[in-house]
């Protein structure tokens, strides 16, 4: 059976739940609906996933940024363009609107759109008409908008950046992405999922993360949301190639101040709890490794550091299976480059 962009959309949580369920009900209509969601959160795949449950499923999707395309060529890629109409237009242009005829077009991050150009968009939506650029010929469209921003609209209304009109046509059905931070029981199983997929394209014998890894995955605040997340696996598969993922894997902005694998204070413990035990055990191991480190590998030196007797430090270090020189180098390097 093929996987859908449905499927693609990981989570457990109250609030992930919740956007699913309004998703699903609203793909079924024709409704212009507005996506609000931090940057990489899933508005993308959220839209997508609306377009695959609609009935224009099987016609086109098409998916443009409007932040990341100078104002001046927008238009053009919005509404196409005729032969002649700007220097360098060459030949006729068919535009996204068009390409999109009868299926459905995402507008990304258009709270970044012009003011003159907003007016163009509000004619698309409330006529289903438009120009193409240095044209005369009305080209008539039959297609379901799917908007998404990072800002705040009612407040560009307010400060005059966004046409008022255009925000109450955009917002018939407004849905908000949670970020990760507010549902970071999430975070395991979207690790897992991304670990096992880049795992299986690469052929990489990784096994998944250790139960301490992950805590402090869910732990994190994930400022770059999902998509942080994803790369980061990304990178620790890669690095890693097989085995599993531990505590000293992780870099140092999620294992916590000083390289100590503690959850994120500020935030608490995560919902789902933690292994004390194991988590001052990771604590452990990390602030043995970073006195090695510093002592150069020298046991005397670093039992100093840590307040140890020598004998204390090598039963440790025996313990937890740091007492190879090459391990303790490699792993603290891990450390300091994170």
């Amino acid at each position: 059976m093929s996987q859908t962009v449905a499927d693609l959309i990981i989570g457990e949580s109250t609030e992930i739940r919740e956007v699913l369920r309004i998703a699903e009900k609203v793909a079924a209509t024709d409704s212009t609906i507005l996506v609000y969601g931090e940057t990489g959160t899933g508005k993308g795949l959220t839209a997508r996933m609306i377009h695959e449950k609609s009935g224009r499923a099987h016609k086109p999707f098409i998916s443009i940024n409007c932040g990341a395309i100078p104002a001046n060529l927008l238009e053009s890629e919005l509404f196409g363009h005729v032969r002649g109409a700007f220097t360098g237009a060459l030949k006729n242009k068919t535009g996204k609107f068009e390409q999109a005829n009868h299926g459905t077009v995402f507008l990304d991050e258009i709270g970044d759109m012009s003011s003159d150009l907003q007016v163009k968009i509000l004619r698309v939506l409330e006529e289903g008409e438009f120009e193409k650029v240095g044209g005369n010929e009305t080209v008539r469209v039959d297609i379901r908008v799917v908007a998404a921003t990072h800002r705040n609209l009612e407040e560009q209304v307010a400060k005059g950046l966004f046409r008022e009109d255009l925000f109450y046509r955009l917002c018939v059905i407004p849905l908000t992405l949670p970020p990760l931070r507010d549902r970071r029981q999430d975070a395991a199983l979207l690790a897992n999922h991304f670990l096992k997929n880049v795992s299986e394209k690469n052929g990489y014998a990784i096994h998944g993360f250790s139960r301490e890894a992950l805590n402090l995955l869910s732990a994190y605040s994930w400022p770059g949301n999902v998509r942080e997340l994803k790369n980061l696996v990304e990178r620790l598969a890669v690095l890693k190639q097989e085995g599993g993922i531990e505590v000293y894997d992780l870099p140092g902005k999620i294992r916590g101040p000083a390289g100590a694998p503690a959850t994120d204070m500020a935030s608490g413990i995560p919902d789902e709890g933690i292994c004390l035990n194991s988590a001052v055990t990771e604590f452990e191991k990390t602030l043995i490794l970073q006195s090695l480190q510093k002592a150069h590998g020298v046991k005397n030196e670093a039992a100093k550091l840590l307040n140890l007797k020598r004998t204390t430090l090598v039963e440790k270090i025996k313990r937890y299976h740091l007492d190879s020189q090459e391990l303790v180098s490699s792993k603290y390097r891990e450390i300091q480059s994170a």
